[in-house]
């Protein structure tokens, strides 16, 4: 079995470029959804609503609430090898089990999200700009998210 070729991109912010690697191997269900919304354009100029100190940036709510999504859920994939969460891991965000849409978190920390581990997919991770992720405050916009 031939290995999977991981999907890279970028998130471009007036902060910095996040460059990421999205775990398709692992996630695919995840990583297929964030890719088929960044070849969309979806992201494009939406804001991290949701910002929280040693834990996470969120972003993905079509009307910057955190209520939006893109009209229809995904299941959660769980039981993966890459399912925990750290610093620079992209999430899904959800209200529940098999909830997740297009809102995504980014993580600042391990010791902030392990509780997190296998009850939100693991999809990605930041790969370059980590730093990016700690000058990110609410309101701050995607300004393009693009596949590489």
């Amino acid at each position: 079995m031939s290995e999977i070729k991981l999907t890279t991109g970028e998130i471009h912010t007036a902060k910095g470029i996040m460059k990421f690697e999205l775990y398709d191997d692992d996630a695919p269900i995840a990583a297929g959804n964030f890719k088929k919304l960044v070849s969309e354009g979806y992201y494009n100029g939406l804001k991290f609503h949701r910002v929280i100190p040693d834990f996470m940036i969120q972003g993905g709510c079509p009307d910057g609430t955190g209520a939006g999504g893109p009209g229809y859920t995904i299941p959660c994939e769980l039981t993966g090898s890459k399912q925990f969460h750290d610093r620079g891991v992209m999430s899904m965000a959800h209200r529940g089990r098999n909830t997740g849409g297009s809102q995504f978190f980014i993580c600042h920390n391990r010791n902030g999200v392990k509780h997190l581990d296998r009850n939100h997919t693991c999809f990605g991770k930041i790969t370059e700009g980590l730093e990016v992720i700690d000058a990110i405050r609410a309101g701050d916009v995607m300004e393009k998210v693009i596949l590489t």
